[in-house]
C-alpha cells in the first residue's frame, strides 16, 4: 500500500501531531487516508496503550472502512480494529481502532466527557459537515482544552474537499497537511445542460448504456434517493435483459448489510455490474471494479423550517466539492471516467461546497446536548458555523414543551426527564414518547412506533399513511408490499429500545394497553405540535396545533378520522399544505387522560361571519385547535368594544351607514387640511380620512357601539353626530365658510359643490354664470373650483377652470353653437 499518495505525507503528519495536539489532513479521493492513516499512527510514542476513534459519516462506510483496516493486518474484526454502528458492534479488549459513527461518539461523549482511555479521535471525510461531526468536533475540543492535561487529546481533521485553513484556525492554527494528487487519473465528459424539473430517470438510463458500451469495467451511478433508483433499476433490467453478464445492483442506507456488501464487492469473474447508488458511495467506500461513474449531479437533504417547525425533504443540486468526491469513485483503481449530466457552464456555477446540516437541521438534539453540557450560550464553544439562533431557540422551546427543559434565572436548563431522554440514542422526541409509553405500560408500543417513524417505510406503494397498519407488520409480516429489509431493521430497533426502557418505571399502566387507540395517543405525546384537525365534516385538510395545515395529497382510510396524530410531514416549500406521510386516528379523551396539560383553555370574543353576530365563548384548546365550546352568558363591555372594531377594520368603514352628503362634509374637511399642510405643513383641521378612522376606531367608534350585536345593527349608528363630534369648535362654523356646499350662482341658484373631484367641481348651466367674470374660489381664495358649464338641455359644453379666460376666448365659438341650436335664449 505505500504506492498510495497519502503514504507520502505519512512521516509528516506524523511530525505533526508529535508536536501538535492537532492536525488537519486534506487528501483527494483514492488518496488512501481512511485505510493507512489511522495504522500508522498506531504505534505513535504518544499514543502509548490509549485507543483510536476513526468517524465515519455512514454505517455502511464505517463497517467498511474496519474490515479493511483488520484485512491489512490479517485480523478478524474485533481484533485490534472493531467497529460500533447503531443495531451492531465487533470490539473486544484487544480492539485499539474503533470505527464508529458521528452518533455513537455523541454517546461516548455522553457518558464520559474525557474520553479516558482514547488518545486520538480521527474525523474522516469531514466536508460532509453533519451536525454530528460539528457538534463531536466542538465537544471534543471542549474536552481537549478543560479535562485532558495529563494525557492530551488529540484530534485529526481529515477531508478530501474542504476549506483546510478555516478548520485549521478552528484548531488554534493546527499544521495542514496536503497529500497532492489522486491515486489514478479520471477522465470527466460533461453533457446537455441540465434541465429544471426534467426526468432524470431516462437520461440516466441513455448514458449508463452508453458508458457499458464505450467503457471497460463496472459503473457506480448516482442518484438523488430510492425512489429514483428503483425506477432506473427496473427500466435497466429491461434493457439488459439479453446480457447476463451485466448485474444491477442497488446500494443506499436502509438496504441491508448483505445487499450493500453485493455492491461493494467485485463482479464474478467474466462480469460486470451497475451499482446504483445514493450519496452514501460518496465517501471512504472502494467499490470493487468501478471505473466508470455516472453522475445525476442531485442529492436529496432534509432541511428544517423554523417558521414551520417541518423538516421537508428537498432534491438539490450537489456542490462542486461533491461532484468531486464523486468522480474521485471513478479512479481508485485504474485509470477512470467520469459522465456528467450537466454542462461544463453549469457545473462552474455550482456551490463550491455543500450547505452545512447545522444550518438547515432540526436543532432540538443539538438544544439537548448542549443543555446537558452546561452550555447556555451556543458561542462557549468552536464551530466551524455557529447554530442559527432561531433554529436553536425552537429546539429550545420544543423541548420545553415536552417538559424536559425549563428556564429560570440561570438560563435554559435540563430537567430530570431531560436527563432522562438524553440517555435514549434518538431525537427527542421519540425518546419523550418512550419514556412516557413506559410509564403508562405501553412500552411494547412505544418502542414499536419509535422504530417506525425512525425507519423508511415498512410498507412499499401503500394505500394509507395509517401508522397502525405498520404496526401490525411486527406480528404478521404476510403481503408482497411489505418491505422485509426495513421491517428486520425496525423489528431490531425496536427490541433494542425495548430492553433501555426495562430500566425506567412503570407508575400509571392504563387498563387496556392492547386497545388500538394508544397509537394514536404515543405519536401525539411525540409531536404534539402536529396534532391535527380536520376542517369541516369531509375531506382530507387538517389544521394543526401548530396553527400550520396539512393535507392528504392522495384518498386514505384516514381521512374519516376527525382527529390525528400526524409524525411524518413532507412536501415542497410552495406548497400550502404539508404533505401527510404518516399518522394515525386520535382519541383526544384517550391522550388528555395521560396528558391534560395539552389542553388550555381561552375565552374568545369572535365575529361569526355564517350568524353576523357576535359570539362569546370559552375555548378548550390543544394549542390551536378548539376541542370544546361553551357559550359565555356575560360580556365584558371593553372586549366587546374590541371585538366589534376588529369586525370594522376587516370589512372596513363600508360596514357603516355612510350617506353621500357625510361622504361630501368628510371630503371637505380633507381639502381644507390639504391646504394647510401645503401651506405651512400644520393645520388644525383632524385627519378624517378613511385610513385615520380606521386607525382610531376605539376613539371615535367603540363608545357608541353597546347596542350593536348583530352585523344588521350597524346601519342604526348614528354616524354623522359621531364624526361632528371630531371637529372641535369653531371648525364646523369655519367649515361651512371656508368650504360651503353650495356656491350661489348670479341668477341665484345655490349650486351643490361636488368636492368628490380634484379639484372640487360644480355643474351649473353656462347662462346661470352670465354676471360672474371670474371662477369662484373657496378656502378664502386659495382654491378655484373646476366649472362644468351645461346647455340648457344639462349636457356639457365646457370645462374650466379660468373663467375669465374662457369669456374672453372660446365663448364666441360656444356662443355661436348655442345659438344654432338655442335660437330662443339670449346667448
Amino acid at each position: 500500500m505505500s504506492d498510495l499518495p497519502v503514504s507520502q505525507v505519512l512521516p509528516q503528519l506524523l511530525h505533526a501531531l508529535e508536536q501538535s495536539t492537532a492536525a488537519v489532513l486534506q487528501a483527494p479521493p483514492g488518496a488512501g487516508k481512511t485505510t493507512l492513516v489511522p495504522l500508522a499512527l498506531l504505534d505513535a510514542p504518544w499514543l502509548g496503550d490509549q485507543k483510536i476513534i476513526l468517524l465515519e459519516p455512514r454505517r455502511l462506510a464505517a463497517r467498511a472502512a474496519a474490515e479493511r483496516l483488520a484485512d491489512m493486518l490479517g485480523e478478524p474484526v474485533g481484533q485490534t480494529v472493531g467497529y460500533r454502528i447503531r443495531l451492531d458492534s465487533k470490539v473486544s479488549a484487544a480492539t485499539r481502532i474503533e470505527v464508529v459513527t458521528e452518533g455513537i461518539l455523541q454517546r461516548q461523549l455522553q457518558s464520559d466527557p474525557e474520553l479516558s482511555g482514547i488518545g486520538l479521535v480521527i474525523f474522516d471525510e469531514f466536508h460532509e459537515r453533519s451536525l454530528d461531526a460539528d457538534l463531536g468536533l466542538a465537544l471534543c475540543v471542549q474536552t481537549q482544552e478543560y479535562l485532558r492535561d495529563e494525557q492530551p487529546l488529540r484530534l485529526l481533521v481529515m477531508s478530501a474537499t474542504l476549506d483546510a485553513q478555516g478548520v485549521s484556525q478552528l484548531l488554534n492554527d493546527a499544521p495542514v497537511i496536503t497529500s497532492m494528487g489522486r491515486q489514478y487519473p479520471v477522465e470527466v465528459r460533461y453533457g446537455a445542460p441540465w434541465e429544471p424539473r426534467q426526468f432524470v430517470e431516462p437520461l440516466v438510463c441513455q448514458t449508463v448504456l452508453q458508458a457499458l458500451d464505450e467503457q471497460s469495467g463496472s459503473v457506480l451511478v448516482f442518484l438523488p434517493g430510492t425512489a429514483e433508483i428503483r425506477r432506473v433499476q427496473a427500466q435497466l433490467e429491461q434493457a439488459l435483459a439479453q446480457q447476463p453478464q451485466v448485474r444491477v445492483t442497488p446500494l443506499y442506507g436502509e438496504l441491508d448489510f448483505a445487499m450493500q456488501r453485493q455492491a461493494i464487492q467485485p463482479a464474478p469473474a467474466g462480469q460486470r455490474k451497475v451499482v446504483l447508488a445514493t450519496a452514501i458511495a460518496e465517501t471512504s467506500l472502494t467499490i470493487e471494479g468501478i471505473r466508470v461513474v455516472v453522475d445525476a449531479g442531485l442529492s436529496r437533504e432534509a432541511a428544517f423550517d423554523p417558521q414551520t417547525g417541518m423538516t421537508r425533504l428537498q432534491t438539490r443540486r450537489v456542490s462542486r466539492a461533491a461532484a468531486e468526491q464523486r468522480a474521485g469513485r471513478a479512479g481508485r483503481l485504474e485509470p477512470g471516467v467520469c459522465y456528467r449530466l450537466w454542462s461544463a457552464q453549469q457545473h462552474d456555477q455550482l456551490a463550491a461546497q455543500r450547505e452545512p446540516e447545522i444550518r438547515q437541521a432540526d436543532l432540538a438534539p443539538l438544544a439537548l446536548q448542549l443543555a446537558h453540557w452546561g452550555i447556555q450560550d451556543a458561542g462557549e464553544l468552536v464551530w466551524l458555523d455557529p447554530p442559527p439562533a432561531a433554529a436553536l431557540q425552537q429546539g429550545r422551546e420544543l423541548l420545553q414543551r415536552l417538559g424536559a427543559m425549563q428556564q429560570n434565572e440561570q438560563g435554559w436548563q435540563l430537567t430530570a426527564h431531560g436527563e432522562t431522554l438524553m440517555r435514549l440514542p434518538m431525537h427527542p422526541r421519540l425518546a419523550h414518547m418512550l419514556v412516557l409509553g413506559q410509564r403508562f405500560g405501553l412500552g411494547p408500543i412505544a418502542a414499536r412506533l419509535a422504530a417506525i417513524v425512525d425507519e423508511r417505510d415498512l410498507l412499499r406503494r401503500a394505500a394509507s399513511v395509517d401508522a397502525s397498519l405498520r404496526l401490525a407488520l411486527f406480528d404478521d409480516a404476510r403481503g408482497a408490499e411489505v418491505d422485509r429489509g426495513a421491517l428486520q431493521r425496525a423489528r431490531k430497533l425496536s427490541e433494542q429500545w425495548l430492553r433501555q426502557l426495562q430500566r425506567l418505571p412503570r407508575e400509571n399502566p392504563v387498563s387496556d394497553p392492547a386497545h388500538d387507540k394508544w397509537v394514536g395517543v404515543l405519536l401525539a405525546l411525540a409531536y404534539p405540535d402536529r396534532i391535527a384537525q380536520r376542517r369541516g365534516e369531509v375531506g382530507g385538510e387538517y389544521r394543526l396545533a401548530n396553527g400550520r395545515a396539512a393535507a392528504f395529497i392522495e384518498p386514505d382510510s384516514l381521512q374519516q378520522s376527525g382527529w390525528l396524530a400526524v409524525a411524518a410531514l413532507g412536501g415542497q416549500v410552495a406548497q400550502r399544505n404539508a404533505r401527510i406521510f404518516l399518522a394515525a386516528e386520535l382519541d383526544v379523551p384517550a391522550l388528555l387522560s395521560l396528558q391534560p396539560a395539552l389542553l388550555s383553555q381561552r375565552d374568545t370574543l369572535a365575529w361569526d361571519a355564517r350568524s353576523e353576530s357576535l359570539l362569546a365563548e370559552r375555548q378548550e384548546r390543544i394549542g390551536e385547535l378548539v376541542w370544546q365550546r361553551t357559550a359565555l352568558p356575560q360580556i365584558d363591555p371593553q372586549q366587546r368594544q374590541r371585538a366589534l372594531c376588529d369586525v370594522v377594520r376587516r370589512q372596513g368603514l363600508a360596514l357603516l351607514p355612510w350617506t353621500p352628503a357625510l361622504r361630501q362634509w368628510q371630503a371637505r374637511i380633507a381639502l381644507l387640511r390639504a391646504l394647510d399642510l401645503a401651506d405651512t405643513g400644520t393645520s388644525e383641521w383632524p385627519d378624517l380620512s378613511d385610513q385615520a378612522l380606521l386607525a382610531t376606531l376605539d376613539i371615535w367608534l367603540a363608545p357608541y357601539l353597546d347596542k350593536v350585536a348583530r352585523l344588521a345593527h350597524f346601519a342604526n349608528l348614528e354616524l354623522a353626530g359621531m364624526l361632528a363630534s371630531q371637529l372641535p369648535w369653531p371648525l364646523p362654523q369655519q367649515l361651512d365658510e371656508q368650504a360651503p356646499s353650495h356656491w350661489t350662482v348670479p341668477t341665484g341658484s345655490r349650486i351643490r359643490i361636488d368636492y368628490s373631484e380634484t379639484p372640487p367641481s360644480i355643474s351649473v348651466r353656462l347662462q346661470e354664470m352670465f354676471g360672474s367674470v371670474d371662477t369662484p374660489r373657496i378656502a378664502r381664495g386659495r382654491q378655484a373650483l373646476k366649472l362644468q358649464l351645461l346647455s340648457p338641455a344639462q349636457r356639457p359644453v365646457q370645462v374650466t377652470q379660468d373663467l375669465a379666460g374662457f369669456w374672453q376666448g372660446s365663448y364666441a365659438e360656444v356662443k355661436k353653437d348655442m345659438k344654432g341650436r338655442y335660437p330662443k335664449h339670449k346667448w
